[in-house]
């Protein structure tokens, strides 16, 4: 099962990513400016993950591939790790789909 892990940047913001059974980061979230917003940002995941047509699937001006996770407002929500070729950018996100709905909140942040 996967897990939310949350942690802060150097910059003081806090962030999420969405990390797969095996531990591998199948998703990395924008900085936010409290942990109250990014709790939402990971309900956001939980809901658009749901929707195949929330994944922008994208391809790097190096040629490696990505996604993107889109709320219904277009916000972006999460963003993918690069990709050596689109069917293991598929998996990612058939691996979002999966982890996401049910994941554990793991907060790191937390004294």
């Amino acid at each position: 099962m996967g897990k939310f892990v949350i942690s802060t940047r150097a910059n003081g913001e806090f962030q999420f990513n969405l990390v797969a059974g095996n531990g591998q980061v199948i998703l990395t979230s924008q900085g936010y400016a409290s942990k109250a917003s990014c709790m939402n940002g990971i309900e956001s995941v939980r809901t658009n993950s749901a929707d195949a047509s929330r994944f922008d699937r994208q391809t790097a001006a190096n040629g490696k591939f990505y996604f993107t996770l889109k709320a219904a407002n277009s916000q972006v929500v999460g963003n993918s790790q690069m990709y050596e070729s689109e069917a293991s950018r598929d998996n990612g996100i058939a691996s979002v789909q999966n982890n996401a709905p049910d994941a554990t909140v793991d907060d790191q942040t937390a004294a």
